[in-house]
Parts: C-alpha cells; sequence; structure tokens
C-alpha cells in the first residue's frame, strides 16, 4: 500500500531548552488506512496531530505528506491534503450560519460556486445536518456542532481526516454516532482516518494502534492485539474498555472465555457458549 503520511525520526520540544515531548518517533499512515493513536495525557499525541497539519514543525526528523516534505514552503499544499476536527467545535466555527461555516474552507481554495453548493448538501447529507442548513452553529448540541465540523472538513475532500480528541465532549452515545458517521465516510469517500485519543474504546474500530508513551513509540498493533495487554496499557496510565476488563476479572476467577471478546457482541456469544456447555 502507498504511505500517504510518513514521520522519520522526529523529535520535537516546545522550547529551545526545553523537555522533549516527542522522541525519534518514526510510522508510516497507508492511503485508506484507519490508525488510532493513543497514550496517556501529555504523551504527544496531540503534538503529532498539530505535527501532521503543519501547526509544528519537528526540530528533528522529517514528515512528508502525500509524497510532500512538509516544509514552510510546502505547508499551505499539505493543508489541502490534511483535515483536522479539533475536540472543541466552537474554536473551528467562522460561519454565521452552517451553510457559511461549510463553504468557508472551500471558498478559501476558489471552489467555484456551483461546485461548492453541490460539496455542501453532500457533505451535510452525509452527517444528517442537512435540515439545519440555515441555523446559527450556537444553537447546536454538542455533537452536531462535531458534525457540522466534519461535513466542513469533508467538503474540502482531503486525503486524510484527523480526529483530534473529536469525542471527548460527548456523551457515549454522541461518541458512538460520531464514530459511526466517520467510519461511513471514511470508507465512501476513501480517506485515511487517523483518531487521536486516550479513550480505548474507540480503537476497536480501527485497523491499527500506535501506542505512546513519554513521548516515545510504547508499542503498534492491531486493536485486538494491543487490548490483550490490559494491565501493561493501565500502568502507563490507559483506561481499558469495559468489555476487555470484564473478560480479564473473569478469567482472573477462572472463567476463561472461548474466544477472548472485544466487543459486547462478542462477549454475549462467549457467555452463552460458555452457558450451553455446563
Amino acid at each position: 500500500m502507498d504511505q500517504l503520511i510518513e514521520f522519520k525520526h522526529v523529535s520535537f520540544r516546545y522550547q529551545e531548552d526545553g523537555p522533549w515531548v516527542l522522541k525519534d518517533i518514526s510510522f508510516s499512515v497507508a492511503e485508506n488506512e484507519s490508525v488510532a493513536i493513543i497514550g496517556h495525557n501529555g504523551s504527544g499525541k496531540s503534538t503529532i496531530a498539530k505535527l501532521m497539519n503543519g501547526l509544528l514543525f519537528p526540530q528533528e526528523g522529517e514528515i512528508w505528506i502525500n509524497g510532500q516534505q512538509l516544509t514552510e514552503e510546502s505547508i499551505w499544499d499539505i493543508r489541502r491534503e490534511v483535515g483536522m476536527v479539533f475536540q472543541n467545535p466552537d474554536n473551528q466555527f467562522v460561519g454565521a450560519t452552517v451553510q457559511d461555516d461549510v463553504a468557508f474552507g472551500m471558498e478559501n481554495r476558489g471552489v467555484p460556486r456551483q461546485e461548492m453548493e453541490k460539496r455542501i448538501q453532500s457533505s451535510l447529507q452525509a452527517v444528517k445536518m442537512t435540515e439545519y442548513l440555515l441555523t446559527e452553529p450556537h444553537r447546536l448540541s454538542g455533537g452536531q456542532k462535531q458534525r457540522v465540523a466534519i461535513a466542513g472538513i469533508i467538503a474540502i475532500s482531503p486525503k486524510v481526516l484527523i480526529l483530534d480528541e473529536a469525542t471527548v465532549m460527548l456523551d457515549p452515545r454522541g461518541r458512538n454516532e460520531i464514530m459511526e458517521t466517520i467510519n461511513q465516510l471514511t470508507e465512501q469517500e476513501k480517506l485515511s482516518l487517523i483518531t487521536i485519543t486516550h479513550d480505548l474504546q474507540e480503537v476497536t474500530q480501527v485497523e491499527r494502534v500506535i501506542v505512546l508513551n513519554k513521548g516515545e513509540i510504547w508499542t503498534t498493533g492491531t486493536p485486538r492485539t494491543i487490548l490483550r495487554n490490559s494491565k501493561e496499557l493501565q500502568a502507563i496510565g490507559l483506561d481499558v474498555p469495559f468489555i476487555t476488563d470484564l473478560s480479564g476479572k473473569l478469567s482472573e476467577l477462572g472463567i476463561v472465555l472461548e474466544n477472548e471478546p472485544f466487543t459486547s457482541e462478542e462477549m454475549l456469544e462467549d457467555l452463552w457458549i460458555l452457558h450451553s456447555k455446563t
């Protein structure tokens, strides 16, 4: 698979004589791949998101986006390839209405008006917000605001979508709805997805997980492989999903489930199989 994002021995610190926030980080993200970057607060995950979008530049190493090295000269070309949704959507709103806000990014890119109107409709339809076209953003709920923020990013047709703690302000139902919407959109639009989070429940929906600890890559692997190491994850300050924790507690009681359940559906199936055998 073609590599869309490449970090090559990247190190970063916010002050010249300050501590290194990232230390010799190397990883890549392929086209159409979904990746979660997780870690405790202060592990460096949000710094990685800002580096990907050119909001920051590394002191050491190289960052490549879609075949271009991130530099001060290439920054605007690279930002056309990368869309980012932050944890507080209010920080992204600039328009007086939902329609104006979705149009903003396209106006900056010189998208023709007729094409812009089509994209506004299609992107709001994708996030199920067409009926709020003329609504003022401040009148929306938290989940609705995030949907509009996502629509604004989708409208500019990026190659990669980055969620920087984008669901942290939502309740569990809102988080699930946003992640379902994101997964549908990335599949339809052929986008790469990078979700930056400390919520391990979100990692169950991606293909690969990168775990950070104290500014370094601690481990990487599939979600199922990563979540098997529940005690190690908790030791570095991460809370494991309820199903993973429950499975571990049952194992300690001598109740061994057949398939190491990963979701609530798998847990119910394994418990049913166990019940059928007793």
